[in-house]
């Protein structure tokens, strides 16, 4: 039976398990916001207009209505940043943190302070990655080898336990709990593709 799972699930379309993945991955939990990560998009963006003196670069990352407050907040930034090396530090943290904050308040997403790069989960930075370099297909390799890892250990659970589901209540209990995490995992991946939307998500 298990030959039979992995055959089935290896024949679903590549395109189909890579969206499929995609979407799991990207919406499953905080893990995966890294706008807020020191290494994240939102940061280097910063950091470029701290560097060149060229504020622009960041203003992508909030709404119009709050591009006020981050040239006040950045033109405080240059000039603090003149003062020596610990209030260049200070002020470039404050700068960050505030860049960040109201970015993710522009998604609906909470913030809770920026977060070391090591934090970003593997397939986040690899999808950047996929950007950076203008190919997808390591990140599609790692999504396929995720979900079908996962449809397969689910699935595999549900047919062992069924075959002694009836022998007993606590087996039978057991069955249906495979049974659950098969059929849930399956109906998040798909309600993850219906409403997929921005990352406020996270």
């Amino acid at each position: 039976m298990k030959n039979v799972s992995k055959l089935s699930i290896a024949n679903l379309p590549v395109v189909l398990i890579a969206l499929l993945a995609f979407f799991v991955l990207m919406n499953a939990g905080n893990a995966f916001a890294h706008c807020d990560t020191l290494d994240g998009p939102v940061v280097a963006d910063a950091r470029q207009a701290l560097q060149t003196g060229d504020v622009t670069p960041v203003l992508k990352w909030v709404s119009e209505d709050q591009e006020g407050v981050i040239k006040a907040v950045y033109k405080h930034t240059l000039a603090v940043r003149q003062l020596g090396d610990e209030a260049k530090k200070l002020a470039d943290t404050y700068f960050f943190e505030t860049l960040v904050r109201i970015h993710r308040a522009g998604e609906g997403a909470p913030y809770t302070g920026l977060k070391p790069g090591s934090s970003i989960d593997p397939a986040v930075a690899l999808a950047d990655k996929a950007i950076e370099n203008g190919s997808v297909d390591q990140l599609t390799n790692v999504l396929n080898t995720a979900l079908k890892n996962g449809l397969i250990t689910r699935f595999d659970k549900v047919i062992d336990a069924g075959k002694q589901a009836n022998e007993s209540v606590e087996l039978g209990r057991e069955y249906v709990e495979a049974y659950v995490q098969f059929t849930h995992f399956a109906e998040e991946i798909h309600g993850m593709i219906k409403g997929a939307g921005g990352h406020s998500g996270h």
